[in-house]
């Protein structure tokens, strides 16, 4: 398809397709014929000619965004109400209750007594959601998580709006309703659902270089999370503490789950949607459910203006991250998730969270982004929740007293009493301003032109993406080329491919070879256009690896022990003593959900029937049959598919000798037995293969079971 080229004012060029002529509707029914090549002029709703969709308005090129941007407002507002009454994006979410108690205190930074009063415990709702699937759709997409958390204080409701992932596809809150439009199911037909491989996506993604970073990050696995409870937590902006003297310093919020960090391959990602699409909901509840609490490190990374100065990006660009190694995270306190909801709709649907929910000692950076958050997410609650008197639900009441003069409205559960509804007055009645201890804003200075601009210092779109990637494990890096292959081999158009990998090229030249030897590209295209060199010169984090993070125990994990009739029952209690001291959990998996009867003669209970409780949703299996079992069970689709996944899906497995029939029927030979593998002779060889578990996968084991393997070490041009 021919194509012509159109420089944005970000300073990077994008390939626009031209079509052949053709006939278009206008909003009053009349029809114009467009010549070859051409394109309409956007407009607004008013038929009003626009001259930049890229950028909100703005007080100088990195000042604050101006509520005159008519454009912005509209274009925010319509995308807003597009749904009723599901959430637009973070449709699908599970909630929990749970506490927050400051170690640290922060008081040379802030007033906010939330971070200030050290041993004050302060209660909180957390919701944890997929962006692009409906409420319907499952756990387990390929998505990016929101983690959003609600803090009960005592200065009122303060509300950080993070996700799992610290950076986001677009610099500007202006291009959210084409993001997430191209993400969603096309509006011809409605689908996909829940999931990034397809044209439209990809599309816009290899038209806005700007999104390279976020990526790299959903192209990893930190969007295909193990559960929530092994999932970090994100800000995503520059916020700014304000102290007693009005003394500002910029802070970027972290939330470090205390089980550290794991995912899900790919493979087990689509059969565990296949088995549990509820799958993450269930986990977080069997967690609270057990008393298995879930907790995170509330983090900070603190710099102040002199500091942001001196950083080689701009920390008010929210595709780019302060990596920690320049400004480490100070853990200040721990959250802790302890109570379910009473009722999901009650509680976790009517949620409203809002980025512009901050208390005193709290103030907003000048990102773009943040600033469009924070007036698209009020307005949304309108629609979604009916009314402007959302707060007088409870789960969104804050726990202090409310006074002011708000009145009226549909839902409204309080009014004004008395005559007096307005302020000043002189009745003496009613609430007043309080200029000592109301909220104050930061008087940061403030000058510059009127513009829709975006700023030079927001230009740099590929060298944090290449700082992500050399941070990886070979294994990670393999991962990152995997998915790309699969998304992008979902696109029927070649010029969107090709596109990617010109991106890429930017990025790391190893990584665009394997996508385009993936993808058979007739040959490698030229690097796309870049408004600022990568920089190669970045040194790798390792803060950004999920491997090289490992944690330092199987806590929290789960085991899913095979058995049938004969099993030995003392290495069945061998194992599950060795599990609960890890304090990790097991099921028992059986032919018949009753159970077996072990070779002592006593009934071991099941959890799960064999074609129930498949290998996928466990993080290590144990087969402890015995020959009878074995041979039995060797007949069976569901048991061979059971060693078979759990081999290719690189888990730890415990095996009794009697076992090996069902493996070889699983197509799993003797001679496959890997590093992975763990043989149960007697009770006590339990404790070995726990311990073993605590890598949670055998990493080397990939590079023998995946056809994509040859693909980490690609030749130096595409086939």
């Amino acid at each position: 398809m021919a194509g012509k080229s159109r420089a944005n004012n970000k300073g990077a060029e994008a390939q626009v397709p031209t079509g052949d002529v053709r006939t278009v509707t206008g909003m009053g029914g009349e029809t114009h014929q467009l010549a070859s090549g051409d394109l309409p002029t956007l407009t607004s709703d008013q038929g009003v000619a626009i001259a930049d969709n890229q950028n909100q308005l703005k007080a100088g090129p990195r000042g604050p965004v101006l509520l005159e941007d008519f454009h912005y407002r509209e274009k925010i507002f319509r995308f807003d109400h597009e749904r009723i009454p599901e959430r637009v994006v973070h449709a699908r979410g599970y909630g929990a209750h749970g506490t927050f108690e400051l170690s640290e205190s922060l008081s040379e930074y802030t007033t906010a007594r939330v971070l200030t009063e050290v041993g004050e415990k302060v209660p909180m709702f957390v919701r944890f959601s997929t962006v692009l699937g409906n409420k319907g759709s499952r756990d387990l997409a390929r998505d990016v998580r929101g983690f959003a958390v609600k803090f009960y204080t005592q200065e009122g409701n303060w509300d950080i709006v993070a996700n799992n992932i610290p950076v986001f596809f677009i610099q500007d809150a202006i291009k959210f309703p084409d993001l997430i439009h191209a993400g969603k199911p096309a509006p011809d037909r409605e689908w996909p659902q829940a999931q990034t491989a397809h044209d439209n996506f990809w599309d816009y993604i290899s038209l806005t270089p700007e999104s390279m970073h976020m990526i790299m990050w959903t192209m990893s696995d930190r969007t295909l999370p193990r559960s929530f409870r092994f999932m970090e937590g994100f800000g995503v902006h520059s916020f700014r503490l304000i102290d007693a003297e009005g003394r500002s310093t910029f802070v970027k919020f972290h939330f470090k789950p205390k089980l550290g960090l794991q995912s899900v391959l790919w493979n087990e990602a689509v059969k565990i949607s296949g088995n549990d699409p509820d799958f993450h909901r269930r986990d977080l509840w069997d967690s609270i459910e057990n008393g298995a609490f879930p907790q995170w490190d509330l983090g900070v990374q603190l710099f102040d203006e002199e500091q942001a100065a001196s950083f080689d990006f701009d920390h008010l660009d929210s595709t780019k991250i302060v990596p920690e190694e320049i400004v480490p995270v100070r853990k200040i306190g721990t959250f802790t998730l302890d109570r379910l909801v009473d009722n999901f709709f009650h509680e976790t649907e009517q949620v409203a969270f809002c980025t512009q929910n901050i208390v005193p000692g709290i103030a907003f950076s000048d990102d773009p982004l943040l600033h469009g958050r924070n007036f698209s997410y009020l307005d949304t609650q309108l629609k979604r929740l009916g009314s402007p008197n959302f707060t007088h639900i409870p789960i969104n009441a804050p726990r202090v007293p409310v006074n002011n003069y708000h009145q009226d409205g549909h839902m409204n559960m309080r009014n004004p009493k008395g005559r007096v509804n307005y302020e000043p007055n002189s009745w003496g009645q009613g609430p007043r301003e309080n200029p000592e201890t109301g909220y104050k804003h930061y008087p940061a200075h403030v000058e510059g032109q009127k513009l829709k601009v975006r700023s030079d210092t927001f230009s740099d779109h590929y060298s944090q993406a290449r700082l992500f990637y050399i941070s990886q494990t070979p294994i990670e890096q393999k991962h990152i080329g995997d998915a790309l292959t699969f998304e992008l081999s979902k696109c029927e158009r070649l010029d969107i491919r090709q596109r990617m990998v010109a991106h890429l090229r930017n990025i790391d030249e190893g990584l665009a070879n394997t996508v385009a030897i993936g993808l058979r590209l007739p040959a490698m295209p030229e690097p796309a256009p870049a408004a600022q060199p990568t920089r190669t010169d970045l040194p790798a984090s390792d803060a950004l690896s999920i491997v090289k993070r490992k944690n330092a125990s199987f806590e929290g994990r789960k085991i899913g022990i095979l058995v049938a009739d004969g099993t030995d029952a003392k290495l069945v209690t061998g194992l599950t003593a060795a599990i609960e001291a890890e304090k990790a959990l097991f099921e028992i998996i059986a032919p018949h959900v009753g159970g077996a009867i072990l070779n002592d003669g006593t009934l071991l209970e099941a959890r799960q029937k064999i074609d129930g409780g498949p290998s996928v949703l466990y993080d290590a299996v144990a087969v402890l049959l015995s020959a009878e079992g074995a041979t039995k069970l060797a007949r069976d689709a569901a048991a061979q598919d059971f060693v078979r996944d759990a081999f290719g899906h690189l888990k730890f497995i415990a095996y009794t000798e009697a076992s090996k029939p069902l493996f070889a029927k699983g197509g799993i030979l003797e001679a496959d037995f890997d590093g992975g593998f763990v043989e149960l002779a007697k009770a006590k060889d339990a404790k070995a293969f726990v311990t073993a578990c605590r890598d949670v996968r055998y990493w080397a084991r990939e590079m023998e079971v995946d056809l994509d393997a040859d693909g980490v070490n690609p030749p130096a041009t595409p086939a």
